[in-house]
C-alpha cells in the first residue's frame, strides 16, 4: 500500500514504485508486486490501483486544512479501513506529512489495540521522504520513531539529525531523485557567456524569465498577482521574455485566465519544466520543492511564499531553520532571495530580481555555489537505492 498525496510525492511515489517492481529479487518471485493505495496520475501511470486521487485534495495552511476537514477526515478513514480489509506486507507513505504521519500514529494504535484470536498482520511501515520536524516541532521525531520501521531520507543533514534526536529510528539516506531524472547533470547555456552579455545593452539580457507559482490552487491565488506586477516592473526595465510553468492542466487553466486579463505577454505552458529551464536567466518561484530542481539547472531565483494571517503567524512561531527554500538550507546562506508573507510584493521582487537579470557577476557567484549544492545531494540511484533497503527490511524479518 502507497499514500501521496502531492504532486511532488506523487512523482517520488510513482519512481520508488517503478524501482521496486525493477529489483532483481521482487523480479524473481513467482507471483507479481501489487500496489494499492491513494495519490495521483504518476502513480496510476505506475499501475497503482488507487483508491482515490489525494493530489487533488492538497492544501497548505491550518484554515484550508480545517475548511477541507471533512473530506481528508473521510478519506483518512477510508484508507485506513482499505489496509485493514487488504493487509498488505508493506504501507509507504511519501511525503504529505500531516496525513501520512497520522496515518502511521492510527494505524500502529489500531494494531495495538486488536484482540482477535490468530491476529498476526504486522505490515512494514517505511517513510519516503522525511517530514521536516528538524525545522519545527523536533518532539515529533519521537512519534516517528515509534511508528515507523524505516525512514528513507533525501537530505544529507537528516540521518545525522535523527542520530541525534532519535537514535532509536532507522534512517537510510539514499541521495535526491531529482538527480536520476534528467540524462546528467545540465549546463545552463549561460553560463560563460560574460563576454556576450557585456556587449549587449543592459536591457537586452540573454535568456529568458520563468515563473513558477506553485503546484497548489491557493498558492496560485496568492502568488500570482505579486509575481505578474514584478512581471510588470521588469518589462520597463529589462526586454527579457517570460514563460509560466504549472504542474497540472487544471492550474494551467486557472493561470492562463489571470495572465490573459492582466496583458502581459506571458507564455503559459503544463508540465515542461525540463524544457524550460534550461537557459533560463531568473526565476520567482514558490519555496517548495521546485527550488530544487531551480538549482539543479543552475537557474538563479527570487523564491516567494504567501499564506493565510494565521497560519503565518503560527509558522514564525515554530519555524527553527533560518530559510525556507532547500537550496538556501543545503547552502547555508540566501543563495535565493526569499521573500515571505507581506515582503512578497512586485516591486520587492522585480528589485530583488534586476541585479540577477542585467549583472553577470552576481550570475556567475550564485551559480558557482549552487555546483556544490547539488554535489551535497549524494549519487545518482536515490530510487534504487531506496528499493534496495525495503527489499533488504524484509530479508531481515
Amino acid at each position: 500500500m502507497i499514500i501521496a498525496g502531492e504532486a511532488s510525492g506523487d512523482g517520488l511515489a510513482a519512481e520508488l514504485v517503478v524501482a521496486l517492481r525493477e529489483h532483481p529479487q521482487v523480479k524473481a518471485q513467482t507471483w507479481p508486486i501489487a500496489f494499492f493505495g491513494a495519490g495521483g496520475p504518476r502513480l496510476a501511470a505506475a499501475g497503482v490501483a488507487l483508491h482515490c486521487d489525494l493530489t487533488a485534495h492538497s492544501v497548505v495552511g491550518l484554515l484550508e486544512v480545517v475548511k477541507k476537514y471533512r473530506d481528508f477526515k473521510r478519506l483518512f478513514d477510508e484508507l485506513l479501513q482499505l489496509a485493514f480489509d487488504r493487509l498488505p506486507d508493506l504501507i509507504i507513505l511519501v511525503d504529505f506529512a500531516g496525513f501520512n504521519r497520522r496515518f502511521a500514529a492510527a494505524l500502529r494504535r489500531r494494531l495495538r489495540s486488536r484482540t482477535e484470536l490468530f491476529h498476526n498482520w504486522k505490515p512494514k511501515l517505511v517513510y519516503y521522504v522525511s517530514p521536516q520536524v528538524w525545522a519545527s516541532r523536533p518532539g515529533r521525531a519521537h512519534t516517528l520513531a515509534r511508528d515507523l520501521d524505516l525512514l528513507l531520507s533525501i537530505f544529507p543533514f537528516e540521518k545525522e539529525w535523527y542520530a541525534r534526536e532519535t537514535p532509536a529510528l532507522r534512517v537510510e539516506f539514499i541521495g535526491h531523485p531529482l538527480l536520476d531524472r534528467y540524462p546528467r547533470a545540465p549546463a545552463n547555456r549561460l553560463s560563460g557567456m560574460a563576454s556576450q552579455t557585456n556587449n549587449k545593452s543592459r536591457g537586452s539580457p540573454d535568456g529568458h524569465g520563468v515563473l513558477l507559482p506553485g503546484s497548489r490552487p491557493g498558492e496560485l491565488r496568492r502568488h500570482l498577482g505579486p509575481m505578474l506586477d514584478a512581471v510588470r516592473i521588469l518589462q520597463s526595465k529589462t526586454s527579457l521574455k517570460w514563460q509560466m510553468v504549472l504542474p497540472t492542466p487544471t492550474l494551467l487553466d486557472i493561470a492562463t485566465n489571470q495572465v490573459s486579463q492582466s496583458g502581459l505577454p506571458i507564455q503559459c505552458s503544463f508540465g515542461n519544466l525540463a524544457a524550460t529551464l534550461p537557459g533560463a536567466r531568473v526565476a520567482i518561484a514558490s519555496t517548495g520543492t521546485v527550488t530544487l530542481e531551480l538549482a539543479y539547472f543552475k537557474v538563479p531565483t527570487v523564491a516567494i511564499y504567501k499564506t493565510s494571517w494565521t497560519t503565518f503567524q503560527i509558522g514564525r512561531r515554530i519555524i527553527r531553520v533560518p530559510f525556507l527554500a532547500m537550496p538556501n538550507l543545503l547552502a547555508n546562506e540566501p543563495l535565493f532571495p526569499e521573500l515571505i508573507q507581506e515582503e512578497a510584493t512586485g516591486e520587492n521582487i522585480a528589485r530583488a530580481a534586476l541585479p540577477i537579470i542585467l549583472e553577470e557577476g552576481v550570475q556567475n557567484g550564485i551559480r558557482s555555489k549552487l555546483d556544490r549544492v547539488i554535489a551535497s545531494l549524494g549519487e545518482r540511484g536515490a530510487c534504487t537505492r531506496g528499493a534496495e533497503v525495503i527489499v533488504h527490511l524484509f530479508r531481515e524479518t
